[in-house]
């Protein structure tokens, strides 16, 4: 609200009746508009130009509408001007919208997607400023969502076939090393699961977005398929030997090594490994070899050791193996050309070659060890830090990748895999009933928003039936709806998608009666803020009518809410020209008032003067700068020379004895002081006025400048001004006029006792002066405090320093100490100082602090209070409160030490204040 006066301080002048319009005739488009052109005020014409809007004119006529009214009424045809643009705005919006939907239309026609061109569509169309909540958009946005879903469950998909297929083959390799009756009892288990992979994959080669797969898809998934077909049809057709090997002695036996084996034993022949240890048990006679051939054997096999010598000293595995494979070839072909030594030395060679190869499977087989580890200790956590369903899921995905790459290293371990894979299976049981958890939460949440969906269904059923709302109640009870939409807990996308148009389709239902109310609401402000403009803009400013203007907004305000910034900004645009209109009433009364007295401009230098001792810092200063302003207040500078300039043409006043000025008040007349006057016109001579001489009365108590040894001629002390109201002129001319009153003799004396109210006020000062006075005496007083606070903690740092190196010359003066030390007790304290140390100051600081009331140590109350004890069995003894000077000097002449000047420094704290 604004603030207004109490008293109404317009001109009284009789207001000008406004001369009568003139009747013209209606504009063409007043039929258009409602009015609008022929209306009297801005308000009503802004007013009628809002209702006209809300037909939805078309656009043409918007047009010749604005064209007509901008030159007359801007703040009218603003609102016509907004619609304009509205208009405009959205014909681009739809443009954007119309060109950015053709190429996601380009994008989904497409018989290849590629989901980069999805994405950046998306964040495109968001940087051109799309419309993507609006449709088309948010449909085709939508589509291009769902299909790039479907791309990635296709590749995800690859992924997991090509991991089967691996998985199957390392099935088969396993039979091949056990038994071929046990190869024979999985096959047609492993023929179904390969049918099954086979149809998977047809099945992902014929979905209609396999073309939109990323190009390194399909290459892995033709791979896996190339890899496991050539592993199953090695695998049936040897099962299929080995079986026909068993029931016919002479059927040829199978490829594997260890179902042939184990077909020679069962046949009664020698295994293979039998047959070589025989072989080599008998030597073989070497013939004898040309020179030429055996040089040209020995440089080959020399060439092949030293290249696996150097890549063997390196460390290079995969390079080491590929160099033994070569000499091991060599060694076929020219093996038996070589010397033994030579053959010794290549056999040492490859040994170490194996050694480093073996290596790297131990190393490979310590990652597969670790990660089996890790993974069976994910169970076996202490109690308190077990894992969560979310961070479990993530883990067990981090260790089966690191377990990939360990396979990419080195051969595979199938006893650690499958030590590993049920580890993880076990610890997969905490995702899968953390996963279960996450689905009943996600359909308690469904099944919460559904029911809040009703409830705002029924709620707005519920408001419609009413009668005339509570708006304030119906914008609190939406703003809860909100809240408790926001808090229903986490949903999926899927489900969150689905509930969202059904959520704001109530909404807006429940929410359309409350936008009505504060569309009417907006149109009446829109017209108070033009009654505003038109109340402010006229030459004499009526405050009832402001009055009544602000009862009716904040009646309006409270009634129907609106958003708090739109309310703040219809607010200030409110009270803007009203302001406007007091500030001009305020400058042009400032401009009526003149310039400043010659008493202002006195106090004003007088309040400068003082803050300029202020920021000196010097209290001297400051209190001459007071005193200086004290006398300006009192107009003493300008009755000073108004006296100077009258002294030499003063004539003598008659002296008055002691007699007759206690004789009565009458013999002498004052001359006439006039409140408000600062100057006394002392050149007129005085009458003296002859009255009868009042009976003596007894003296029943002597009061004021009457107590005995004061002298009544001497002038009062002046004291600081009275208060406002207080009289100022001490009845003395009017007592005297009427002679002896006894009311006058009675109260004679107060004429002495209130002399320091009785100086004329002079004029009042202005407010500036006024205002920079008050502030100059603050700052001062607040100065001096300042200042006398930093003397007492300097003189209490001088005293201690002074005990501590008993130095008399370092105590502080006792104008530094104040007015509580007197000369003898500063004496004292020297003398205590500049002597040797000696005594115990135990009992003189507990009376210090006793005196000073502050705190004891803890260590020390047990004495004080026996010391209180003591006290009180001692009625004759002087208090600790009238010996503390002798006190302090005891503690003096006692060694000093950090606890005992800490105790001294607080008991002279509060003892040199008071």
């Amino acid at each position: 609200m604004f603030p207004f006066s109490s008293r109404n301080k317009m001109s009284d002048a009789p207001e000008v009746n406004p001369a009568p319009a003139k009747h013209t005739e209606p504009h063409p488009l007043d039929a258009l508009t409602g009015g609008a052109f022929s209306a009297a005020t801005s308000g009503e014409r802004a007013s009628r130009i809002r209702e006209w809007l809300q037909t939805q004119p078309a656009p043409e006529q918007l047009q010749e509408v604005f064209k007509e009214l901008s030159g007359r009424d801007k703040g009218a045809a603003r609102a016509v001007r907004e619609r304009l643009d509205e208009i405009r705005r959205a014909k681009g919006q739809e443009a954007i919208a119309a060109e950015w939907a053709e190429k996601a239309q380009g994008l989904l026609s497409a018989g290849k997607l590629n989901i980069a061109d999805a994405l950046a569509w998306q964040r495109d169309a968001a940087k051109a400023g799309a419309p993507l909540s609006r449709e088309p958009l948010a449909s085709l946005k939508l589509q291009l969502a769902e299909r790039m879903k479907v791309i990635e469950d296709l590749q995800h998909r690859v992924q997991v076939q090509r991991e089967a297929a691996v998985l199957l083959a390392q099935r088969i390799e396993v039979l091949s090393t056990k038994p071929w009756r046990d190869a024979q009892a999985a096959l047609e288990a492993l023929r179904v699961d390969v049918d099954r992979w086979q149809q998977q994959a047809q099945e992902l080669t014929g979905d209609p977005s396999w073309a939109s797969v990323e190009a390194r898809f399909p290459p892995l998934l033709d791979a896996s398929r190339t890899q496991l077909l050539v592993v199953w049809d090695a695998f049936q057709p040897a099962v299929a030997q080995a079986v026909a090997a068993a029931q016919d002695p002479a059927a040829a036996l199978p490829p594997v090594p260890v179902w042939a084996d184990e077909l020679r034993v069962a046949r009664g022949q020698p295994s293979e490994t039998a047959a070589a240890q025989q072989a080599s048990a008998r030597p073989a006679a070497r013939p004898k070899v040309d020179p030429e051939v055996r040089e040209k054997a020995g440089q080959a096999v020399r060439e092949a050791l030293g290249k696996l010598e150097r890549e063997t000293a390196e460390g290079h595995g995969k390079a080491s193996a590929g160099a033994a494979a070569a000499l091991r070839a060599v060694l076929k072909t020219h093996g038996k050309h070589i010397d033994a030594a030579f053959e010794q030395q290549v056999h040492t060679a490859l040994v170490a070659a194996g050694e480093l190869e073996g290596w790297q499977r131990w190393s490979a087989d310590q990652v597969r060890e670790d990660l089996v580890a890790r993974a069976e200790g994910l169970l076996q956590r202490p109690e308190g830090q077990a894992l969560g369903g979310r961070k479990m899921q993530e883990t067990l995905r981090q260790l089966r990748e690191q377990w990939k790459q360990a396979d990419q290293g080195g051969p595979a371990n199938h006893a650690l895999w499958k030590k590993f894979d049920e580890a993880c299976n076990a610890a997969h049981k905490v995702v899968e009933a953390w996963l279960e958890k996450v689905r009943a939460d996600a359909a308690e949440h469904k099944a919460q928003r559904v029911a809040l969906i009703e409830e705002v269904k029924a709620w707005t059923a519920a408001q419609a039936s009413a009668g005339q709302p509570d708006w304030k109640a119906v914008n609190r009870a939406l703003h809860q709806f909100g809240d408790r939409w926001r808090d229903g807990g986490h949903v999926s996308e899927k489900v969150f998608t689905e509930l969202q148009p059904q959520w704001k389709e109530a909404m807006s239902a429940a929410a359309a009666p409350l936008e009505t109310a504060q569309k009417d609401s907006l149109a009446r402000r829109h017209a108070l803020i033009d009654e505003a403009v038109a109340l402010g803009a006229t030459p004499a400013l009526r405050v009832d009518a402001v009055k009544a203007l602000q009862q009716r907004w904040q009646s309006e305000a409270q009634s129907v809410p609106l958003d708090r910034k739109h309310e703040q900004k219809l607010w200030d645009a409110f009270r803007k020209p009203i302001d406007e209109a007091f500030n001009r009433k305020s400058a042009d009364r400032d401009k009526m008032a003149g310039e400043i007295s010659a008493r202002d401009r006195v106090v004003l230098e007088a309040s400068k003067a003082l803050e300029e001792a202020n920021a000196s810092g010097d209290a001297q200063k400051i209190r001459a700068a007071m005193a200086a302003l004290d006398a300006a207040l009192r107009g003493q500078a300008l009755a000073n020379e108004a006296a100077a300039s009258a002294a030499a043409t003063a004539e003598p006043r008659p002296a008055v004895s002691a007699e007759s000025a206690a004789a009565g008040p009458t013999d002498a007349a004052a001359p006439d002081v006039e409140e408000g006057n600062a100057n006394v016109d002392q050149s007129a001579p005085v009458p003296a006025t002859a009255a009868p001489k009042p009976a003596p009365r007894p003296v029943v108590a002597v009061r004021g400048d009457d107590r005995p040894g004061m002298k009544k001629d001497a002038p009062a002390v002046p004291g600081r001004p009275g208060r406002p109201g207080d009289r100022k002129d001490g009845r003395g001319p009017r007592d005297a006029g009427r002679g002896g009153d006894a009311r006058g003799d009675r109260f004679g004396d107060r004429g002495d006792r209130f002399s320091e109210r009785s100086e004329p006020r002079g004029p009042r000062l202005g407010d500036s002066a006024f205002r920079a006075q008050r502030e100059a005496l603050e700052h001062a007083q607040s100065t001096l405090r300042k200042l006398a606070a930093q003397a007492h903690g300097e003189a209490l740092t001088q005293l201690i320093a002074a005990w501590q190196k008993r130095d008399s010359a370092q105590l502080p003066s006792t104008q530094e100490l104040g007015g509580q030390v007197q000369g003898t007790v500063r004496t004292a304290w020297a003398q205590a100082v500049s002597a040797a140390p000696q005594g115990d100051a135990s009992e003189a600081l507990l009376r210090l602090e006793m005196a000073a009331e502050v705190p004891t140590p803890a260590e020390q109350l047990q004495a004080r209070r026996a010391m209180q004890l003591q006290l009180l069995t001692r009625r004759n003894d002087p208090t600790p409160v009238q010996t503390w000077g002798q006190d302090v000097a005891r503690v003096l002449a006692s060694p000093s030490d950090e606890s005992s000047a800490r105790r001294l420094q607080n008991a002279l704290k509060a003892l040199l204040r008071k």
